[in-house]
């Protein structure tokens, strides 16, 4: 599943008509570490907020688009359910349901059986 930077980065790359390889080598990086960072399996690194917007000569809107990106991508948390077994997949699908409903007191509980 693509991160909204991932996402921000195709509409790029199909606004430029580039390919992932295309992107990649502009940023120095490997098509696999590209490919990585745009599904949240590496972090976004920082120095891509000031050269991506040089590379492509973004304006303004661009520039806030991607940081948005950027900023939406960092609080997100990702969990590959497919390497996971089928109680924990239970457990994490109903903590990110219920995550806004759990009280202060609840999380301690959890937290103290997770210690």
């Amino acid at each position: 599943m693509l991160t909204p930077f991932g996402k921000f980065c195709r509409k790029l790359r199909i606004d430029r008509n580039e390919i992932l390889k295309d992107m990649a080598s502009k940023l120095g990086v490997t098509v696999s570490y590209l490919s990585a960072v745009e599904h949240g399996k590496r972090p976004i690194p920082n120095e891509w907020e000031t050269s991506i917007p040089l590379l492509y000569q973004f304006d303004d809107i661009q520039r806030w688009e991607l940081k948005e990106s950027v900023i939406e991508t960092e609080n997100l948390i990702a969990f590959n359910l497919n390497e996971t077994g089928e109680n924990n997949q239970v457990l994490l699908k109903a903590l990110a349901r219920k995550s806004e409903d759990i009280s202060e007191e609840q999380l301690k509980k959890v937290f103290d059986i997770l210690k």
